[in-house]
């Protein structure tokens, strides 16, 4: 990720670090995508609605769920884009026009989420809308200030925002890769009760999704040539997050592609 002017450049092994994790987060978040369509797909079409909660009758509800799908698959998709440094430099335009949908998303998905949170309802009762609210909230701040320093040309604050808001944007992901990785450390579910899906891991997973990767970031984004121990931090992410990734595949996202 070409985040950093070259006086603030880190050092390779946290550069390739990086690059690792990144190429993993890219692998699931395509798998993710590809479930999100054909789950979204399959409903729109009358078919089975997976996790898709289509509600009869719910006119509102049902377009503000289908607008928050479509944005999600639009974002995850753009995003794994958007932080490839060669079509930044190369292809200015679609990373300007890209930038711009991420954005339109980022705030429309955002909104039709808070609905679906708090007027749908949700499981694990008001410490995930909360917690959820609160990732909102981060999103819609971070697109702003992401918006506002690539209006003003400042491409540095905006790249460090447009990652902030790329974490925050894929909080939901983070949630289910780690879920799967805790139920494949623990083979049951500890922690939490699996009917109420309310429980002090839960509890914790709501914040963590986004507030964890957010602190991840932040170590990256300082890092300033220095960093073994911060690399051998993101190659242990790396391989956790694949493992959650193949977890999530196999559990949550594959037996509804099939």
């Amino acid at each position: 990720m070409d985040t950093f002017t070259s006086a603030g450049r880190p050092s390779r092994p946290v550069a390739a670090a990086a690059g690792l994790w990144y190429l993993v987060a890219a692998t699931g978040l395509a798998i993710f995508a590809l479930y999100i369509g054909v789950s979204y797909g399959r409903a729109a079409l009358g078919g089975p609605p997976g996790e898709s909660r289509w509600v009869a009758g719910d006119g509102l509800g049902n377009a503000m769920l289908s607008l928050h799908l479509v944005f999600a698959l639009l974002m995850t998709g753009i995003g794994v884009l958007q932080l490839i440094p060669p079509l930044r430099r190369r292809m200015p335009a679609v990373h300007r026009t890209l930038g711009r949908v991420f954005l339109a998303g980022a705030l429309l998905g955002t909104v039709s989420g808070f609905y679906l949170i708090w007027v749908r309802g949700t499981v694990g009762g008001v410490t995930m809308q909360l917690a959820t609210s609160l990732n909102g909230v981060f999103i819609v701040t971070f697109a702003a200030l992401a918006w506002r320093h690539a209006r003003a040309r400042q491409f540095e604050a905006h790249r460090r925002w447009a990652l902030r808001l790329f974490i925050a944007a894929n909080g939901v992901w983070f949630f289910r890769v780690g879920f799967m990785l805790w139920m494949l450390i623990w083979q049951a579910p500890v922690g939490f009760d699996p009917k109420t899906f309310t429980g002090p891991f839960v509890t914790a997973m709501n914040f963590a999704q986004f507030l964890l990767p957010l602190a991840v970031l932040e170590l990256y984004l300082r890092a300033r040539g220095r960093g073994l121990v911060l690399a051998l931090a993101l190659v242990l992410l790396s391989v956790a997050t694949a493992v959650g990734i193949f977890g999530a595949t196999l559990g949550m996202w594959l037996p509804r592609l099939v």
